[in-house]
This record gives structure tokens, sequence and C-alpha cells, in this order.
């Protein structure tokens, strides 16, 4: 099943006047997930395995291609941007959101709160898809010598539109996420070539398959699950998972042109 998240085309953002680094809409701030997990027992570890896995893709992909940035000279000056829709290596599909959809409650560790950072630079997101746990925060910096945007556009209300923009080498802007949401939309409104894709996993047992379409997820309660992959293209295929403690889980999954 195919899925094309639609967007529509971005006005140019007006330099004139713009201050950088000015927050026109703050991102959701929520109450800290790790208070309101201390209630939750930790799972016992000899209980725990975990999943790693080949996300495919059958069918040929649209090749990628060289991005014009020629609007913006501060652009021109390093190596040429790519596409990112479709990234395949050898059948093997990176970009991939993965996440255990039905897992149980478990206390909420620091490492899961700690920001997950998207860089702007290149005049490009680094990296395209990022993940990270329900009201966790995401820090967006700008390491380009010229103006960038930051535009994020949920759909969930927990999650608040964002429109901030950032000047050159300017202070890193922390955004944090109520409520679980995949694919949500991220651009530049100064440079209309630039978008990421950001997801807000409901559990904290969650990966993003890699270049070589290989994901890991570890320390995950044994039982049986589903996992979740989603493609911002190709949509999104669930799949059946025994985790047993003390083993790895190998799972597969295909999406299809």
């Amino acid at each position: 099943m195919k899925h094309t998240i639609a967007v529509s085309t971005l006005a140019l953002f007006l330099m004139a006047g713009c201050k950088p680094d000015a927050a026109v809409r703050k991102g959701a701030i929520v109450d800290n997930p790790q208070k309101a997990s201390q209630n939750v027992p930790a799972p016992n570890p000899a209980t725990l395995g975990k999943i790693s896995g080949t996300v495919h893709l059958n069918g040929k992909a649209p090749a990628r291609i060289a991005i014009d940035m020629s609007q913006d000279p501060a652009c021109t000056f390093g190596p040429p941007n790519l596409t990112e829709q479709y990234i395949v290596q050898n059948g093997k599909l990176a970009n991939v959101f993965v996440y255990v959809k039905n897992a149980p409650a478990v206390p909420v560790q620091p490492a899961m709160l700690t920001a997950a950072v998207v860089d702007q630079k290149g005049c490009r997101f680094i990296p395209h898809v990022v993940a990270i746990v329900k009201g966790g925060a995401v820090e967006f910096r700008n390491s380009d010598p010229t103006m960038h945007n930051v535009h994020s556009m949920p759909v969930q209300v927990g999650n608040r539109t964002t429109d901030v923009s950032q000047g050159p080498g300017g202070k890193p802007e922390t955004l944090h996420f109520a409520d679980a949401e995949n694919m949500i939309p991220i651009r530049c409104n100064n440079h209309p070539w630039m978008n990421a894709f950001l997801n807000v996993s409901p559990t904290p047992f969650f990966a993003v398959s890699d270049e070589t379409g290989a994901f890991h997820i570890n320390g995950i309660p044994q039982g049986n699950y589903t996992l979740v992959f989603v493609h911002e293209k190709l949509g999104t295929i669930e799949v059946p998972v025994t985790v047993k403690a003390g083993e790895t889980a190998d799972t597969t999954a295909t999406f299809s042109m």
C-alpha cells in the first residue's frame, strides 16, 4: 500500500525584518515523563530481549537527483545535495521509522529524554528522518553561514506547529513533542528543497533504519508484539514479532513500489 504525504507549496520566507532565533510558536511543553513513570516497575533484566532486522524494497526506486540550490549562493559551495525520499542500497531501504506498537509500560530512562539533534548543514536537515519518544525533544541547530528556518507541521493537538528562524550559527532551538505521531513534516521556509521528518514514538522501543536498511531495538520485555514500519512515501507495514528473554528476534519487512 502506498501512501504519499501531501505538503502544500511553502512561500519563501521574507528576510527583511526577521530576527534570528525568534520563535513564532514554540513546540508543546509537557510534564516530565520521567517523573510520571516513577511508579512503573522496572522489568527484570533477565526477561529482556532484542529485535534486529532489515527493511527491504521490492521494485526500483526513483533515482536520486541533484537539487538546484542556486537560489542561495551560500548553499552552492559544498557538495551537491541529492533527493532523500528513497535511499536504497542493494535493495535495502533507509530512513524507515520502526517501533514496537504494543509494548508494556517501562520506567523512562534519562537517556530517553536526551534531545535528539537535527542540524541544518550544507543546506539540508541532518538526519532526514529522526525519532524520539513521546514527551521527548529535538534540538534544532544551524551550522550554515546563512539564515535558516524550522517549520514543523504536526496534526496531533499536543504537538504544536512551530515556525522558528535561525541565523547563521545561531542559538539552538529545543522543541518538545507531547503526542505520538508519525512522519511530522519539517521544512525550511527559506530553502524549499530542505525537508525532514520527525517521528514521536508511543513507546520507548524504536529505531530508524540506516543506509544498509538495518535497525536494532534493545531491552524489550519478552512477549508477543506488533512491529510497525513507516516510510515517508511508501506508508506503513505491520509485522508480528516474538521477543524471548536473552535472545535477538530477527525480523524483516518489505515495502513495494
